[in-house]
């Protein structure tokens, strides 16, 4: 069986911190698979708030996910500490991909727990269709975090 194969781009446009809390977890004990991708929308929402952004106003236009990729690495518990990194690329004239590394600390280093790839594209909800991507928005998600 084919398993999906992620990896981080080296340029990280923006790091954030999230605990894990106790409604994340699932009958198993752990963080499941569905509440890793409602970790992964609250990153993003981060990251686009840092520039000034929010997913219906993008420079004028929204934003909607066209894919999403999940590698799963490793349990995440109640108590840990989601140590999150995200990576903007493949700029085109509609979007962009945005890569989320989720990392954990434990003891000495830290440990991989996801990765993730969403495809956003640029969407004008009054017309109902695609938008193209503003060239301020592709500046300023573009920049490095340090």
């Amino acid at each position: 069986m084919a398993r999906i194969k992620l990896t981080m781009p080296p340029l990280i446009n923006f790091e954030t911190s999230l605990p894990v809390r106790i409604t994340d977890l699932n009958y198993g004990g752990h963080v499941g698979n569905d509440t890793i991708l409602s970790i992964i929308h609250e990153i993003r929402i981060q990251f686009l708030k840092k520039s000034g952004y929010t997913e219906m106003n993008l420079e004028g236009v929204g934003l909607i996910m066209s894919d999403v990729a999940i590698e799963f690495k490793q349990e995440l518990f109640y108590g840990d500490i989601i140590l999150a990194s995200v990576a903007v690329t493949e700029f085109s004239r509609v979007g962009f991909e945005l890569y989320y590394q989720l990392e954990k600390q434990m003891a000495d280093k830290k440990t991989p727990v996801a990765l993730a790839k969403t495809a956003m594209v640029c969407y004008d909800y009054s017309a109902k269709k695609i938008a193209v991507l503003p060239a301020p928005a592709k500046e300023k998600l573009s920049t490095p975090l340090h």
